[in-house]
């Protein structure tokens, strides 16, 4: 198995949208998420390396491998770890479902925003399971495009949502999946599964957070997929872009945005 076509492309500017929503999310989606000095820890999934700052800053005594199936990415995430200043991540190319390293190989699993695009999850989570040694954490964090609310509501904004969930499930993907997290890693055999739901709010009192997670993050991301939206004949051109500026509409001082990420973590028996 591999993973799915990634719905949202690798172009600069999915890139950018990457870093701010990390920069964004780094408190709400990573407290809670440090690790012990000297503990080896895989990062699976690294894409362009927003998440891997985070990690790498948050426990500067912990080793991290960071992996991911694109060159041109590990290469950016190398890149933007160096400028960050941090020494304690190695990047390595590899599939998921491919992964080379010994049995028990890592203390601990952090993945992000990963899931999602595969097309059997459950066989990806088994993959990681059997390099973590026994007492091991697997952290899985995921978002569920079902969860976003908005004042204005607009049905051109929810039929632009629609377009990137439509794309996302005929490439394999599951946007939905982060209600499913616990049932999933539950069933794979992990131990003391927890999920805790990562809930984003924004609104005219924090106008800075609004244009940062509602504009720069969703909405980018939102518009991303019009191309294949319109192409795969999802929707037309005129129709996409009134639900974009609806989205962006959200973002103005009498509006609000809501979204739930998922956070799961789970012990290796």
């Amino acid at each position: 198995m591999t993973a799915t076509a990634y719905v949202h492309g690798y172009d600069p500017r999915e890139a950018d949208r990457l870093h701010d929503q990390a920069h964004a999310l780094a408190e709400l989606l990573h407290a809670g998420t440090t690790y012990a000095s000297g503990a080896h820890v895989l990062e699976a999934g690294c894409g362009t390396g927003a998440q891997t700052v985070e990690l790498a800053r948050r426990s500067p005594g912990t080793w991290f491998t960071s992996i991911d199936r694109s060159a041109r990415s590990v290469d950016a995430a190398r890149q933007r770890v160096d400028a960050a200043g941090l020494a304690n991540v190695a990047f390595r190319q590899a599939d998921i479902m491919a992964l080379p390293f010994a049995p028990q190989s890592f203390d601990h699993v952090f993945v992000c925003f990963v899931l999602e695009h595969l097309p059997r999850p459950a066989d990806a989570v088994a993959a990681l399971m059997q390099l973590v040694r026994p007492g091991g954490t697997l952290t899985v964090i995921e978002g569920d495009h079902g969860t976003a609310c908005f004042h204005p509501d607009d049905p051109a904004a929810r039929a632009a949502i629609a377009c990137q969930v439509a794309l996302q499930q005929r490439a394999g993907g599951d946007p939905f999946i982060g209600r499913r997290l616990h049932r999933l890693l539950a069933a794979a055999g992990l131990h003391d599964v927890r999920v805790t739901p990562r809930l984003v709010y924004t609104d005219g009192s924090r106008p800075g957070f609004a244009d940062s997670f509602t504009r720069r993050t969703f909405t980018v991301m939102i518009e991303g997929v019009r191309a294949s939206a319109i192409t795969a004949g999802l929707i037309d051109a005129a129709a996409f872009d009134a639900g974009v500026r609806a989205l962006n509409r959200t973002a103005e001082p009498d509006g609000s945005f809501c979204y739930t990420f998922f956070k799961a973590t789970a012990v290796m028996r």
